[in-house]
Order: structure tokens, then C-alpha cells, then sequence
């Protein structure tokens, strides 16, 4: 019988795998694997920006901020969470991206859970915004 109870801790894990803690990427039998959905822990450094935009999204998502101060970038609108507890949703076919204007921690849940939208590990940017 498999194991179909998995205890961690959100900021150790999430260091293990670029901050996911669910989704399709996690191998089959752990119970962290999910093609319905993916959850992120993401502690980003003040200043650091994602390096592309997201494009063509199939996806939903909710991007709740739990310290810091965070901005989306959406096409025609920005939206700063700066208060615990501030979140944003968008759906499918919404371009994205974000920044950190402080040091911040952020839960990201998205559904489906499908390839496709990482940025090639290390091109997160870190620096100021002009």
C-alpha cells in the first residue's frame, strides 16, 4: 500500500524544488502529486522580478501574500499586496508577471496542473526597477 500521507514544512520543501509543494512535476505515488492542481511557497528577495512574462496562460491562479510587499503585473494593470492576507486571481488567458518591492512570501495555487511555464532554472532576476 502507498503512503498517502506526506507532513513537511512549507519553507524546507519548498527550497527542495524552486517552491512547489504540489503538482504534476512531483512523481507518481507521492501524494504530492497532482495533475488538478499546483501549490507554490515562494520567498522571493526584495527586488527580485520574474525574468519573462507568463504568455498564452491555460491556467487560474490565486497569489496570496503572507509577509512583504509584492506587485502582478498584469497587461494594462499593476496590483500591489501589501497588507497579510492580500490576494489576486486571474484566469485563463491572462498574461503575468511580478516583482517583489520587498522581501516577501507568497502562496501561489494554480489549476490545472500541466508543463510548460517555468523559467529555466536560475533566470529569476534579482535588481532594482527603473
Amino acid at each position: 500500500m502507498e503512503e498517502s500521507v506526506y507532513v513537511g514544512n512549507a519553507g524546507k520543501d519548498a527550497a527542495l524544488d524552486r517552491g512547489w509543494l504540489l503538482g504534476h512535476f512531483k512523481e507518481h505515488g507521492d501524494p504530492r502529486h497532482s495533475d488538478a492542481l499546483e501549490v507554490k511557497w515562494g520567498v522571493h528577495p526584495r527586488g527580485e522580478e520574474r525574468a519573462q512574462w507568463v504568455k498564452g496562460e491555460v491556467r487560474t491562479a490565486l497569489l496570496v501574500l503572507i509577509s512583504g510587499r509584492f506587485r502582478m503585473e498584469f497587461p494594462g494593470r499593476s496590483v500591489l499586496l501589501e497588507e497579510q492576507g492580500d490576494y489576486v486571481v486571474w484566469g485563463q488567458g491572462v498574461d503575468h508577471s511580478w516583482v517583489a518591492e520587498d522581501e516577501s512570501v507568497v502562496l501561489t495555487v494554480r489549476w490545472p496542473s500541466v508543463p510548460g511555464y517555468a523559467v529555466p532554472h536560475g533566470e529569476e532576476r534579482t535588481g532594482s526597477r527603473t
